[in-house]
């Protein structure tokens, strides 16, 4: 099993990090992010599906492709995005002022924004601010980074675990960012991850890869596709031993523990739904491929009529059977079941008189919606919010 600790007492061997104030957003937040390892880093990326990509996704394709980092510098309050021409000089420029105050040559670094789109990035404010924030890195400079890249977050998100893998104690660090504009369509945020494995790049993009798959994109809040949704993650090698190959066991043992720590960012993204009161792990099965499974579960996840319902305590089943019926999924409907937090309030399509015991049951912050169309062995589980009277006022005066 793999070991988990508190992250103000556990970094990773040769990397730092820290966050600062740079004057993007008002009332004083930190805004501004750098994590930097000490020794040049094998890199990987996942990047959003969206076809209108913020600057430094762009940018970062290109370097990450290269398959060699030594960081990634970020800013929170501003996308970066639909900016023109200006916006990848200024990516550019944000990545060279901090290879600058680093002693790094040209290159070395990667850029992520995340806030407001359409804006142009106050660059000035930015590439003044680098010097300061180099300075204040540190080994145990996480939660400092990981409050510097929140936007309407209510709380930091970040994790770390350890794990014996060919013999060696592997430590793999994440923090992420995300609360609206969340939708299974990649990685729907901000995520860096830092490990000391030794792992070429290609070894990191698999493992990367299968537990995207598997985690941050199997959520959703809102069903909106951020314009720069972007997954690092960075290996320096310090622990030290053979690298870990894509096939052999220290490969399976890694994937386990950075799709283990996926689960828990992206399970804290949900958490912190904009306005979001429950917590909803819908699940089908019985269905005839993963696919079918997959479409139903992301029709349910996605309908308003079902998140409002969730809100308001109320076991409403037939907004999720009517969300099964316009998946265009292959079902029975006298064939289907619905539990709601275990209670069974559908049985052969039909409702089973447990309203009452539905209604108590999910009354808590954690409930789990379970359909089985009984019509074959495939199974998806993904994580959603309800949707409240806070989403709606968030969300309407986010530029002001």
């Amino acid at each position: 099993m793999a070991g988990e600790s508190n992250i103000r007492r556990l970094s990773v061997r040769g990397f730092r990090a820290g966050g600062i104030a740079s004057g993007i957003k008002k009332g004083g937040r930190k805004d501004l992010a750098l994590i930097v390892s000490d020794s040049p880093s094998s890199v990987a990326g996942v990047f959003t599906s969206n076809r209108v990509k913020a600057a430094p996704v762009l940018f970062d394709i290109k370097r990450a492709g290269k398959g060699v980092s030594r960081g990634v510098i970020i800013n929170s309050g501003n996308a970066n995005a639909c900016t023109g021409e200006k916006g990848f000089r200024d990516a550019k420029a944000m990545a060279k002022a901090a290879e600058g105050a680093l002693g790094l040559k040209d290159g070395s670094l990667l850029v992520a924004s995340t806030g407001v789109i359409g804006v142009p990035l106050p660059i000035e404010k930015i590439t003044s601010s680098i010097l300061r924030l180099s300075q204040r890195l540190s080994p145990s400079g996480w939660m400092d980074a990981a409050e510097a890249i929140r936007t309407t977050d209510a709380f930091a998100k970040a994790a770390v675990k350890k794990k014996r893998i060919g013999g060696r104690d592997v430590t793999l660090l994440g923090i992420a960012k995300g609360a609206g504009m969340i939708c299974p369509d990649m990685a729907t945020m901000l995520a860096f991850f830092a490990t000391d494995a030794v792992m070429d790049s290609a070894t990191l993009k698999d493992a990367l890869s299968n537990a995207v798959r598997l985690s941050f994109n199997r959520i959703t809040v809102d069903n909106g596709t951020s314009t720069n949704d972007t997954v690092l993650i960075f290996a320096n090698g310090l622990c030290g031993g053979q690298p870990i190959r894509a096939g052999g066991q220290g490969f399976a043992a890694f994937s386990e523990l950075l799709t283990e720590l996926s689960l828990k960012l992206s399970h804290m993204v949900v958490r912190d739904g904009e306005g979001a009161t429950r917590f909803i792990a819908v699940e089908v099965r019985g269905a005839v491929s993963e696919g079918e499974a997959k479409a139903a579960a992301r029709k349910i996840a996605g309908s308003l009529l079902v998140k409002t319902a969730f809100f308001g305590g109320d076991p409403n089943w037939g907004r999720i059977m009517a969300a099964l019926g316009s998946s265009g999924i292959k079902m029975r409907e006298g064939s289907v079941e619905i539990y709601l937090n275990r209670v069974r309030v559908v049985e052969d399509g039909m409702d089973t008189g447990m309203e009452k015991a539905a209604a108590r049951a999910i009354k808590k912050r954690d409930v789990t919606v379970e359909v089985d169309l009984k019509l074959g062995s495939h199974i998806y589980k993904l994580w959603t919010t309800d949707l409240s009277y806070d989403y709606v006022r968030i969300n309407s005066s986010y530029r002001s």
